[in-house]
This record gives structure tokens, C-alpha cells and sequence, in this order.
């Protein structure tokens, strides 16, 4: 049942981020990632508010937070998730950690990016 839930809150995740891009380039262009630029903000302003809210909520199920956060936020965006566990390291006093891992997230998944658009180029 909660792979069921992940899968339809993944599904309905991505259907918002599709029509998120869609939107963003009808009205703003293409000239400019706006469209990631507003999912990243707004996922993890969501996530915030969710985790929050079901922190402080004990009766609050792992049912929801899987269909909430992993599926619908996951499917959206997962930036959101990055948000969050950088708080969560921050939060507990892992600021060094909490740093690593923001910049290391950010260089080694562009490097990573970079290098797999060199492998393709090499093999094609």
C-alpha cells in the first residue's frame, strides 16, 4: 500500500510540474529556467510546511507523510527534499556537514551532469 501511495503521489507530482513548466514558458519564456527557478522554491516552501505541520502532529500517519512528501513533493520536485535534509543537519548542529553536503550536492551533481553529456558525446 505505501508503494501505491508514493506511486499516485509521484504521478500527480509530475503532473503539476509538467503543467508548472507549461505554464512558466507561455507566459515568462524559455530564455530562463523559471519554471525549475518556481518548483524549487515553492517545493521546498511545501515541504516546510508539511514537515512542520506533521512534525508537531502526532497522530499525523506515515501514510501521509509518503504520499505527501515522498510521492507529490518527490514527483514535483526534489529539491524539496534537499531542502529539507540540509535543515535537518543544520538543525542538529551539523552545520559543517549541512555545508558538504549543499555544495557538495551542487558541484558533484553538475559534474556528474557534464560528465555523462561527454559520455554520450564520446559514444554517438
Amino acid at each position: 500500500m505505501n508503494y501505491l501511495l508514493v506511486f499516485v503521489g509521484g504521478g500527480l507530482g509530475a503532473t503539476l510540474r509538467h503543467l508548472v513548466n507549461v505554464v512558466s514558458g507561455r507566459w515568462f519564456g524559455t530564455a530562463f529556467p523559471y519554471h525549475t527557478f518556481f518548483i524549487n522554491i515553492t517545493g521546498s516552501i511545501v515541504m516546510g510546511l508539511i514537515a512542520g505541520y506533521l512534525a508537531f502532529r502526532a497522530d499525523a500517519s506515515q501514510s501521509w507523510r509518503l504520499f505527501l512528501m515522498t510521492g507529490i513533493l518527490g514527483g514535483y520536485t526534489t529539491f524539496s527534499a534537499f531542502s529539507l535534509d540540509t535543515a535537518l543537519l543544520y538543525e542538529r548542529g551539523e552545520i559543517g556537514l549541512a555545508a558538504f553536503y549543499v555544495v557538495g550536492s551542487v558541484v558533484f551533481s553538475i559534474a556528474g551532469l557534464f560528465g555523462g553529456l561527454a559520455l554520450v558525446r564520446h559514444l554517438t
